[in-house]
């Protein structure tokens, strides 16, 4: 066995795990903490012939890892040492080292809480931080603290920051390893426009190829992008001499080995990040990075986690490139600017923080957690994103109101699915369709097949998109090679569904002909109760979903004309409507029969805006959907409320009958709100009085039940009982409606702006008066309007007195001679104040 840098430290982690219940262990990538820290525990007096658990993030990484120890004792994997991943598991009575991936060892967790013959969990490549990772991590620490202190918990990473890990564990002691790398010289080559990565990858490896030697390994971000790039080396005569290895999750071990270990000749390994960390790939001194990978983000027209395609971090660019200086002086060459890199994300985001938390509640519910903040988290999960989670589980069956798991939701947290699909699997069982659940589950967890493959622009109406994929499915297993799907996505929806069928103890279905599409509609439902959705009016494709939101379904489906559908993939939309993208129908008899104790049927009373009244109906519902209406009768109380929530939807108070009195009676107690702050004056804005209607004016609404009722409802004596009777005298004395004028005439004053009330007068009316009209106990001049015969402002003044001894004079020149019969006095403090003309006052 080779001598690597982590033996250096071993003693020391061997020492701190005597007397420490954690450990955090960094060491770069080469250092060998993967395959020698877990054989040099076995030994160990703690470990008192317990067995080792090691958690690794990849499916690739785990069974690679086990045979590299496997081989190292000299034994075949599933002896000493064994593995257990999805769809594989090789372990004995023998076993003492077991390497799992994240997600094995939450389900086995909630079998076995206390992990009885577990000594020691280690977390490998920690600095992912997979959700599966931070939850096995918070659950195992759960486990240590309340029911067995002696359980050894090692945090191993290549770049996580040590101090939050440690401190989480307990001040945990740090052990460091070094590593062995050399220098990488860096080549930063801008892409060609118009290049996919594949292509563009293609492009870098000639380049390495005529300007390195050894091995090449380069980065690409998924099963896909290697195919065609494979195949363009191919085609282009440049993998003639040289051997081109994928190196992918889903690859059988005999590919795996072709791509790990030396070759005979030049060898050029396409892999996806897998090959980031864990994996020891011999003979590289060369990285071509495509700086693409897959990163797990909810899918929200899935309601699935799924992994996108994204710019890698930062960190992941660091450690791609260290790749080639594992054996010597190496080469990377980025296909990027180096203005892109430093444009690249610090590092990967945690996916407890961007994923869909509905599987994370699943398992703290099984694990009895109510309060999430209960457990320890290097980052808490988002508690908006944590609710959304419980809210689709309670909609499953898989939780009660109290957040408490349900029978369901345990047998559907022992499924390695979302509860979408486990509850699904479940359903389709209990009616006799597990097999073709399975089918269905598989093709929403994996690549669609249809993708990428030509399909014809024209397609006859089908009653499901789904239906569509089990059709092409089955005559793929025909062996009719012909069929439209993508034949390796085939092989890989079969080989899950195998595994899923193998799970619930179902037999494959023995015929190839395409399912009922009413039972697929059903089984979809089982999965997205709330993306059932119903037409609406009016056609055009448009449809309300179960969860409120609207949306149209794509001209690209299948479906047509179908009053009823399923909704499985939905993309959101920013503004309008969602768009469905696939879609299945749903008879809507078998619906309401399957679905008839989640049916309600309540009784609505509210405002119909189109109608402009208020209606009362008793409605079926399912969630957002209404499936059926009636008139039924309501109570006063009822009708009342729903008359106020229309009035306050459609405009508030703006909707009601406002006349000019009751608008100056509001102005006038708010002006004297205003000039008199402390005397306790009600506040009579709009705005409050559109947040108070039931308040004050819900009891004058009594019979009133439409739009045009409304408007007629005089306002004045709801406004005036919000005063008592003192108020109502004083605010006739301080903020008075009319004012007499030296002429006799008793004019209205206007309060309606915020400034102080404005009196509008003839000019002739007030000649004499030299002291400005007051309100509010003097405080406040009223604006005076002195108008012409003819009603038009001559002068707005605050000061009559002034406006005598002043500007009269320029105002008498000017109107004098337009309105000669009417007087204008030289000394207008001796004139008569009139309103009417000379000649009519000659005649009194």
């Amino acid at each position: 066995m080779p001598v690597l840098p982590i033996a250096d430290v071993l003693p020391d982690l061997l020492a701190a795990l005597a007397a420490h219940p954690t450990v955090v262990l960094q060491a770069p990538p080469g250092a060998g903490k993967t395959t020698r820290v877990p054989l040099a525990l076995l030994d160990a007096p703690w470990l008192g012939g317990g067995r080792v658990v090691m958690l690794e993030p990849r499916r690739l990484a785990a069974s690679n890892a086990a045979r590299w120890m496997a081989r190292s004792l000299g034994e075949e994997v599933g002896a000493t040492v064994g593995y257990t991943i999805r769809f594989d598991r090789k372990v004995s009575s023998r076993t003492r080292v077991e390497v799992v991936t994240e997600g094995i060892l939450t389900r086995r967790l909630h079998f076995d809480p206390l992990l009885a013959g577990v000594g020691a969990v280690i977390f490998d490549e920690f600095h992912e931080r997979s959700i599966h990772a931070d939850l096995a991590l918070a659950l195992c620490r759960d486990v240590q603290l309340g029911l067995r202190e002696e359980l050894r918990i090692i945090v191993m990473s290549a770049t996580l920051d040590a101090g939050p890990v440690a401190a989480l564990l307990g001040q945990a002691p740090v052990i460091s390893s070094g590593g062995r790398s050399y220098p990488v010289d860096l080549r930063y080559l801008a892409t060609e426009s118009g290049d996919d990565v594949a292509t563009s990858v293609f492009r870098g490896v000639g380049r390495a190829l005529t300007e390195t030697a050894g091995d090449i390994l380069a980065f690409l971000p998924g099963t896909g992008e290697i195919r065609r790039c494979e195949r363009l080396l191919a085609e282009s005569g440049t993998a003639r001499d040289i051997l081109v290895a994928p190196l992918y999750g889903d690859l059988p071990f005999e590919a795996q080995e072709r791509a790990i270990v030396p070759a005979d000749r030049r060898k050029v390994v396409l892999a996806t990040n897998i090959a980031e960390t864990s994996l020891t790939i011999e003979g590289v001194g060369t990285v071509v990075d495509g700086g693409l990978c897959r990163r797990l983000r909810f899918d929200p027209a899935t309601g699935l986690n799924r992994l996108a395609v994204e710019r890698i971090s930062a960190a992941s660019a660091t450690q791609r490139a260290g790749r080639a200086g594992r054996l010597g002086p190496g080469v990377c060459y980025r296909l990027w600017t180096e203005h892109g890199q430093r444009a690249l994300i610090p590092a990967d985001p945690p996916e407890i923080t961007i994923s869909d938390l509905a599987p994370l509640a699943l398992d703290l519910a099984a694990w009895g957690v109510a309060d999430a903040g209960s457990l320890a988290w290097l980052d808490p999960p988002p508690p908006a994103a944590l609710e959304e989670g419980r809210r689709l589980l309670e909609g499953l069956g898989a939780v009660d109101r109290q957040g408490r798991i349900t029978e369901v939701g345990r047998r559907m947290a022992e499924l390695p699915l979302h509860p979408r699909l486990a509850h699904m699997l479940l359903t389709g069982r209990e009616r006799g369709w597990g097999a073709l659940a399975c089918d269905v589950a598989a093709l929403l967890s994996e690549r669609d097949i249809f993708r990428g493959v030509e399909r014809s622009a024209v397609r006859e109406r089908s009653e499901s998109d789904m239906g569509e994929r089990l059709a092409a499915l089955a005559l793929w297993r025909a062996g009719k090679r012909g069929a439209s799907a993508d034949h390796q996505a085939c092989r890989t929806v079969e080989r899950t569904a195998s595994h899923l069928r193998r799970l619930i103890a179902v037999k494959a279905a023995e015929d190839t002909t395409p399912p009922m599409d009413e039972a697929v509609g059903l089984l979809l439902a089982a999965a997205y109760p709330d993306r059932i959705a119903l037409a609406r009016e009016g056609g055009g494709r448009r449809y309300l979903l179960a969860n409120g939101r609207g949306a149209r379904l794509s001209e690209q489906s299948a479906v047509h004309d179908e009053p009823l559908v399923l909704a499985y993939v939905v993309e959101r939309g920013d503004r309008g409507d969602d768009l469905i993208r696939q879609a299945s129908a749903l008879g809507m008899e078998k619906f309401r029969r399957d679905f008839a104790d989640r049916i309600c049927r309540e009784r609505v009373v509210s405002w119909d805006a189109r109608e402009g009244r208020v209606v009362a109906r008793e409605e079926e519902r399912y969630g957002a959907l209404v499936l059926g209406s009636r008139p039924a009768a309501a109570t006063a109380d009822e009708m009342q409320y729903a008359l106020l929530e229309g009035i306050a939807r459609e405009g508030g108070s703006d909707l009601l009958g406002w006349s000019p009195r009751a608008r100056q009676f509001q102005a006038r107690v708010r002006f004297l709100r205003r000039i008199l702050p402390d005397e306790g004056w009600p506040d009579l804005s709009d705005d409050h009085l559109a947040a108070t209607l039931s308040e004050w004016v819900g009891p004058y609404l009594a019979g009133v039940r439409s739009r045009a009722a409304v408007a007629s409802v005089d306002l004045l004596p709801p406004l005036q009982a919000l005063l008592d009777r003192e108020q109502l005298r004083r605010l006739d004395e301080e903020a008075p409606t009319h004012l007499t004028v030296p002429s006799g005439s008793r004019l209205p004053l206007d309060y309606g702006t915020d400034g102080p009330p404005v009196l509008a007068v003839k000019l002739q009316e007030m000649f004499g008066l030299a002291d400005t009209p007051t309100v509010a106990r003097g405080k406040v001049p009223v604006v005076v309007h002195l108008l012409s015969p003819a009603g038009r402002p001559l002068q707005v003044t605050t000061d009559l007195r002034g406006f005598w001894n002043g500007a009269y004079r320029e105002v008498k020149k000017e109107m004098k001679g337009r309105y000669p019969k009417h007087p204008w006095p030289d000394d207008p403090w001796s004139a008569v104040p009139t309103r009417r003309t000379k000649k009519a006052n000659e005649g009194r």
